[in-house]
């Protein structure tokens, strides 16, 4: 493995926790693992850190084989440099800010195990605030601490499972941002475990999705949210608009394949691989369909113009949702701002046009079993 592959995991077993997982986290590179609750993502945490062995697996960190069930090999927790934060802290409470992160400098001399703590407290915007307990700091400022014990053990990898999970809108913002600027400076692989779709988005560079300890897919943010691989990563990851069609037509010369949906057909980006006739699921994010405005209405023939009713309308502060019935029991979903519904006049049960923007509709082969 090249060092710009510093750690992969490959974990199987069928119980008691089912796992099928393949990925791997470059050096400076944040990975995120997304998933709901009870997918599997504290489990391969737990394996990358020595506290859950899978029935097989393999992990190799810098060059160094950490676990291989084939050949016996099973490095014990403490032969593995990891550094890791868990969403509660794990902050010894009788101890202050600064002793909590010299635990972590057991190599160190008295001397510069007080003089490293306080350099990464500096680092983490903490300076002045060594001496506090737990309880008298903040949750933000707690889970600075932590990431700084993390840090001093000059982890291979950094693990943390929803480390943000605790605090609130604001601080973790703000802690997102700080991550991002410690991974810069430090170069350690990050594999970051989160069910919050907008913080993954936010920090990841990678962003692997799983479901019933299964590996999804695994690409970068926008490839993953642009291009989910089917269906059921598609759910995953919020969206809405997911539906099945049938393949009419290829136009290599126009750039498009045309589908048949819900009795409208819609031209796509060209995707030869789907067969005419093939049955088909496809996607296109919310922010992708295009309201009709009453003073400027769209012709464009790529447009791919649909006309329907509001079945919901709900306003969401600066944004309105909408739940637009197009027969067949099937409904589009699309937000506008609410400056723009308003001057549409947009109601409840009222007639609306959209268009869904054919660059956006992405197809997707069907989930067979």
């Amino acid at each position: 493995m090249k060092d710009a592959e510093s750690i992969q995991v490959r974990l199987q077993q069928d119980g008691p926790i089912p796992l099928d997982v393949s990925l791997s986290c470059n050096t400076g590179e944040i990975l995120v693992i997304l998933g709901p609750s009870g997918s599997g993502k504290t489990t391969i945490l737990r394996a990358v850190s020595g506290l859950y062995t899978p029935a097989s697996g393999n992990i190799r960190c810098h060059e160094e084989q950490w676990l291989d069930t084939a050949a016996g090999v099973n490095l014990p927790v403490q032969q593995r440099r990891i550094g890791m934060v868990f969403q509660h802290y794990a902050l010894f409470p009788h101890k202050t800010a600064l002793q909590n992160i010299m635990i972590a400098l057991q190599r160190y001399t008295p001397g510069s195990k007080r003089v490293t703590a306080e350099k990464l407290l500096r680092t983490m915007n903490m300076e002045g605030l060594g001496e506090r307990y737990p309880h008298q700091l903040s949750g933000g400022q707690q889970q600075r601490v932590a990431l700084a014990r993390a840090l001093a053990r000059d982890p291979g990898v950094l693990l943390l499972d929803e480390p943000f999970s605790a605090v609130d809108q604001q601080t973790r913002r703000k802690l997102v941002r700080e991550l991002v600027t410690l991974r810069q400076q430090f170069r350690w692989p990050v594999i970051h475990v989160t069910h919050d779709l907008n913080e993954a988005r936010r920090i990841a560079d990678r962003l692997c999705v799983i479901h019933r300890g299964k590996t999804l897919q695994s690409d970068t943010p926008d490839q993953v949210m642009n291009h989910p691989d089917n269906a059921e990563v598609a759910s995953l990851i919020g969206h809405y608009n997911i539906f099945s069609a049938r393949v009419v037509e290829h136009d290599q010369d126009a750039g498009t394949s045309r589908i048949e949906w819900n009795g409208h057909t819609l031209d796509a980006p060209h995707r030869p691989e789907f067969e005419p006739e093939e049955e088909t699921d496809w996607v296109i994010p919310a922010d992708s369909i295009i309201l009709h405005r009453r003073d400027r209405p769209s012709r464009g023939e790529r447009e791919n113009p649909i006309a329907g009713h509001i079945e919901e309308l709900v306003p969401l502060g600066e944004n309105t949702s909408i739940a637009m019935a197009t027969g067949r029991e099937q409904s589009l979903y699309l937000t506008v701002p609410t400056h723009v519904a308003r001057r549409n006049k947009l109601s409840q049960g009222g007639d609306i046009t959209v268009s869904l923007l054919s660059e956006s509709i992405h197809l997707m082969k069907k989930i067979r079993g």
